[in-house]
């Protein structure tokens, strides 16, 4: 029984009355195709915003948080990542961007504009009257022809030809579009030379856990550098310990310098001041304990957990023992991992073959300010690598430190699969040639959207030309039209405006690792979102 003011009059099991509400009244339901498009426009709202960041060309964005932190970047991810999207589909493509950036490292940009323009040409085959799950399978089919005929026309060159040539040429075609572009030769040769210090080349395996990007404020970006071991934000203990420990014997520990306390609640009174002569000796007996199980086992340098009291700080410059406190457990099992030490939890379990080694063991300050790291080099099991990076202010380190792991991330997927394709658009423009060759021998309504799909991958060379400062139409059709006649070409946008448009002659390389992945990856997602034809939201949905 409904009632005039939109209440709902029901009975439970035993005859009970109870009203409902018509609470759904006031939430926002868009069905069908204007579902279709709401989810589109805003999809691509997000990827419009990241056109203007493509290529070497690309502008960069400036990003401010909640609490005023100011960041200032152009990788897709990063953008995606602090933007604060609220639409629940456009955080779809937020998604996407990442899931390209956990898995190679790089494109992460190219894949949400690639998404955004499949998402348009989707738009325009819905208003044409075509079902949305069979623009999906058109979709679907066009990708298939694209990554087939990538693979095909890919080149396995061999990276390491040349002093590395390509893996260098190919982690500057990374960095070109970065804010640190000036120096993309220098830090090219960072990434390359870190890459390959842990690399497995046997597996074709890198593990990126013995690499780490620590950054430090002040200077240039010239003066930053590879080191052959760990480096730790950290000083000595004692301002008077010895700065280098050569041969180092490392002991790692994560229980305290301290005196053990009681587990339970306790009370102690001191009554006079013979009682507390016992309790100060008792304490010193602890102490002296605890320097002497680490100078039994041999060690000359230790690194702990938690912090130190004075008293045995005092007893370990005493002693000789350098020492570094408040060292954080990530960094303590990577020293673990590279040294090849046991992380030990008591002072009684320590023993000579639970320490590390190093070559050298050394302190060292920047400039004039009181900063100091700890390096650790020569570690006996693996050979872990730090790069440091150093810049003007905090923004330009980090967004250096967020280049150098695209760029080891790119130097890593070409050990990996050494197949090349070439930038520039070249590689899309290729595989839009093959679709609109493949889509006439299409005898279903599919091939509206396999065009729709040719077309969508013009998009990429689109953007490097427009941010370029090209005519976008002139030039992708002119470089298409080359293409078409000698297949043999690998033509792209003249970014830099050398006058040279072969990708080949300009050593513009890709991997085609990351450009299937990106074919794939928005094809997933624009598949999921026309599925979506029916949406409840809880305000007004746009």
């Amino acid at each position: 029984m409904a009632s005039a003011q939109g209440q709902f009059m029901a009975f439970d099991e035993f005859g009970r009355p109870f009203i409902i509400m018509r609470e759904q009244e006031k939430r926002a339901r868009v069905k069908g195709l204007e579902a279709q498009r709401a989810n589109i426009s805003a999809a691509r709202a997000v990827s419009n915003l990241l056109r203007t960041s493509l290529g070497p060309k690309g502008m960069d964005k400036i990003l401010v948080s909640q609490d005023g932190d100011i960041t200032i970047t152009n990788d897709g991810a990063t953008i995606m990542e602090k933007m604060d999207v609220k639409h629940q589909v456009a955080k779809l493509l937020v998604e996407l961007s990442q899931s390209q950036d956990n898995e190679i490292g790089d494109g992460t940009t190219g894949v949400v504009i690639l998404a955004g323009a499949l998402l348009e040409s989707a738009l325009n085959l819905l208003d044409k009257g075509l079902h949305p799950l069979r623009i999906c399978d058109g979709f679907e089919h066009a990708c298939d022809i694209a990554v087939k005929h990538l693979e095909a026309t890919s080149e396995e060159l061999d990276v390491f030809a040349n002093d590395n040539a390509l893996l260098k040429k190919a982690a500057v075609t990374c960095l070109c579009s970065k804010v640190v572009s000036n120096h993309q030769e220098k830090l090219a040769a960072i990434a390359v030379e870190a890459v390959l210090d842990v690399a497995d080349i046997k597996r074709k395996d890198v593990n990126f856990e013995h690499i780490k990007v620590e950054g430090k404020p002040g200077g240039s970006l010239e003066d930053t550098c590879l080191i052959r071991g760990i480096v730790i934000d950290k000083d000595m203990s004692h301002p008077q310990m010895a700065k280098v420990v050569n041969d180092a014997k490392i002991a790692i520990l994560t229980c305290p310098f301290e005196p053990p306390k009681p587990k339970t609640k306790h009370k102690l009174e001191i009554s006079n001041a013979e009682d507390y002569r016992k309790l100060y000796e008792q304490e010193q007996q602890y102490f002296v304990k605890m320097i002497e199980d680490v100078k039994n086992s041999g060690t000359n340098l230790v690194i702990c957990q938690w912090g130190f009291d004075d008293e045995a700080n005092y007893l370990l410059h005493a002693n000789n023992l350098p020492a570094v406190r408040w060292v954080g457990g990530v960094e303590i099992e990577l020293i673990a991992m590279a040294t090849g030490a046991r992380i030990v939890p008591r002072f009684s379990e320590l023993s000579n073959d639970k320490l590390g080694r190093a070559t050298c063991v050394r302190e060292i300050g920047f400039g004039t300010t009181d900063d100091k790291m700890i390096v650790i080099e020569g570690c006996a099991n693996t050979s872990a690598v730090t790069v440091l990076v150093r810049g003007g202010n905090k923004m330009i380190v980090d967004e250096a430190r967020r280049c150098l792991h695209d760029a080891l991330c790119v130097v890593r997927n070409f050990i990996k699969d050494s197949r090349v394709v070439y930038g520039g658009g070249c590689a899309e423009l290729m595989a839009s040639n093959e679709i609109t060759k493949v889509v006439d021998l299409e005898p279903s309504i599919e091939q509206y959207a396999m065009r729709g799909f040719a077309d969508a991958l013009e998009d990429i060379s689109n953007a490097l030309a427009e941010n370029s400062g090209l005519n976008p139409i002139e030039t992708t059709t002119w470089l298409k039209n080359e293409m078409k006649n000698d297949p043999n070409k690998r033509f792209g946008v003249d970014c830099n405006g050398v006058g040279i448009y072969d990708m080949k002659e300009l050593k513009v390389y890709e991997s085609l690792q990351s450009k299937v992945q990106q074919l794939q990856l928005a094809t997933q997602v624009v598949r999921m979102i026309l599925k979506i034809d029916d949406v409840f939201a809880p305000s007004e949905y746009s």
